[in-house]
């Protein structure tokens, strides 16, 4: 059950609604030496609007020469998209930024505005670096809070716009607090955590433009946990250090990850990895969230960057959240200051890898077999007769507390690989995947003539389509293909992409069919799927049987399918079908993948 409370500050805010207007209306912000939050005044209680969010940041961008706030793209909500750096020696611009070899953690904020932790906490932790004398809690601010000189904190400080303007107190109706928040869906309802690839929102888009310019060395993207009762205020999902993989993979895996985990118990949270659990309750463990390039953190790890995803337990206080959030935040700080050097050495190395690497894996599983033992605080469940419908239901029961190790299956291994190509080459006609593959800054250029290159493509020869959307499309899944080589030409205009650059990784999760989150996977190129020509079966008789008479290796091939198949046999358009798709009349274009890997080097165009 929900509980709403109302201090003595809101109910001042609260005397003009009317007595039949439900909503919740965050108060004004009283002067201040420091830029107060509706957090604080609210001690704790409500979160900021869309509005007074913005309004907050400007005025610390007022009151700081170590902030500054930029706009930095479109969303379909019609606003901009912000974006916050904060730099203790005031310098803001980015390559500057590198030149002085410092480390860049980015955080993204309100992509499911009704898991609004991470935009609280993160004001609170900007505030606390800013203004370090100054405390709107009843403890003083931790001596270990700052930022060091060589770390600059970028901060997008709420990301679903759309989702953030429309607020409820109704929202996540399991959730403790705050007392009315955004919805998860954004201005299209698209949940923006399935979108980093596709790019569907305005949103995504500018936030590929973002990312590649930050180039961040550590990523955090904040969010609250739905799921089983647990005594873990707040739980960390990982990219998976596997897919990552490289020198990187075992640095995060050995690393990273474990100082993280030390740094928050010494603050006294006691971290967990992500409850994936299997079936109704957490105790028999679970496998790593498995985050694909659709997802935030699976998106940064394709560019080298170690990748977060915080959850805090939705049933836990909302003050309580806030505070794990802006604590892992800091943690995350302090261990870019103290390891700058490598982690800069280890991710330099991990691009030029990506640029020489001949093969790249596209499709995983996890190990069954293979676990790493993790401590889960949980509670203790039963069964018991639902009101609702008389049924036995699932309760936990915090009165019994326990501890349990638990086996956490956290290594995955490849099941699928790809050679890399020399390059692909994209005919000009697909332009939603160049705009894409734009703002992800990839290197490639147009043909400056027609031009015919010895290419290898793909047919498709089998896929499954889902029967009903996800996230606005029918994703195409257990795609096969067969592999053809051949002399094609290609236009003036049409995409050339050199696979020898920081990309490549991205390059093959995208244009590779048979990737789980491939721009042929989202539907992109589901126009070579339909068949535009064909034949009027009483005309084509004549033509398919003078055609197998000057060809009699397909009527072979023609006999042979009817002896194999009877219904085939019996079917007289199947026949002609046959025909006509083992003749030239047959277009080219029909399941041919529009995406061609060049094998061999290709004198310059």
């Amino acid at each position: 059950m929900r509980k709403f409370f109302v201090s003595a500050v809101l109910l001042l805010s609260l005397q003009a609604a009317s007595t039949t207007d439900t909503t919740i209306r965050p108060p004004a912000m009283p002067a201040a030496k420091f830029p107060l939050t509706v957090y604080d005044v609210s001690e704790g209680r409500m979160t900021p609007t869309y509005d007074q969010i913005i309004n907050w940041w400007k005025q610390m961008d007022a009151a700081s020469p170590m902030v500054k706030m930029m706009e930095m793209g479109p969303t379909d909500a019609g606003l901009p998209l912000h974006l916050v750096l904060v730099s203790t020696d005031k310098d803001f611009d980015i390559t500057s930024v590198r030149k002085k070899k410092k480390t860049i953690l980015f955080v993204l904020n309100g992509i499911h505005p009704g898991e609004p932790d991470g935009i609280d906490a993160t004001m609170q932790l900007v505030r606390e670096i800013v203004f370090p004398n100054t405390s709107t809690q009843k403890k003083p601010v931790d001596k270990r809070n700052t930022l060091p000189s060589n770390v600059v904190l970028a901060i997008i400080p709420v990301y679903n716009i759309g989702g953030a303007l429309n607020r409820s107190p109704f929202y996540r109706v399991d959730q403790n607090g705050p007392e009315e928040f955004g919805s998860r869906g954004n201005s299209q309802n698209l949940d923006l955590n399935r979108d980093f690839i596709k790019c569907d929102s305005r949103e995504a888009l500018s936030f590929s433009k973002i990312f590649r310019m930050l180039d961040p060395d550590v990523f955090v993207d904040n969010h609250v946990s739905n799921g089983a009762d647990y005594q873990h205020v707040i739980t960390l999902l990982t990219t998976q250090h596997n897919k990552l993989g490289g020198k990187p993979g075992t640095y995060l895996d050995q690393v990273l990850e474990p100082a993280i985990y030390d740094s928050m118990k010494a603050r006294g949270w006691d971290l967990v990895p992500y409850v994936n659990h299997f079936g109704e309750t957490p105790e028999k463990g679970w496998p790593q969230f498995w985050d694909s390039p659709r997802y935030s953190s699976g998106y940064a790890a394709l560019w080298n960057t170690f990748a977060f995803v915080p959850e805090t337990h939705m049933l836990k206080p909302y003050p309580q959240r806030v505070a794990a959030t802006k604590d892992l935040m800091y943690c995350f700080i302090k261990f870019l200051s103290s390891h700058a050097d490598e982690i800069l050495a280890l991710r330099k190395e991990a691009k030029e890898a990506v640029k020489n690497n001949e093969r790249f894996p596209i499709a995983w599983k996890f190990e069954k077999e293979k676990s790493s033992p993790i401590l889960f605080k949980g509670y203790a469940s039963g069964k018991k007769t639902s009101e609702v419908s008389g049924l036995q239901r699932l309760y936990y029961d915090r009165s019994r507390p326990y501890e349990k190790t638990i086996p956490f299956f956290k290594f995955y291994s490849d099941t699928l690989s790809v050679k890399k190509p020399m390059a692909y080459i994209i005919p000009q006609g697909w332009n939603k995947v160049i705009e894409r593959l734009k703002a992800n800054g990839i290197i490639m250029k147009q043909l400056q003539n027609d031009t015919t290159i010895e290419v290898e493509w793909y047919r498709i020869e089998s896929y499954q389509s889902l029967q009903r959307p996800f996230e606005g499309h029918h994703l195409n899944t257990q795609v096969k293909v067969s592999s053809n080589m051949g002399s094609l030409q290609f236009r003036k205009g049409d995409w050339y992409i050199p696979m020898n650059q920081e990309g490549n990784r991205f390059l093959i999760e995208v244009l590779e069919p048979q990737a789980e989150d491939s721009y042929f996977a989202w539907n992109f190129f589901d126009g070579v799927l339909g068949q535009k020509e064909g034949f009027s079966d009483y005309v084509f008789e004549e033509t398919a049987a003078a055609y197998l008479r000057e060809h009699p290796e397909i009527r072979k091939k023609l006999e042979e399918k009817k002896a194999a198949d009877p219904n085939f046999a019996q079917n007289a358009r199947a026949q002609l079908s046959f025909v006509y798709q083992n003749s030239p009349y047959m277009e080219r274009g029909y399941l041919r993948y529009p995406v061609y890997r060049v094998i061999q080097k290709q004198d310059s165009k």
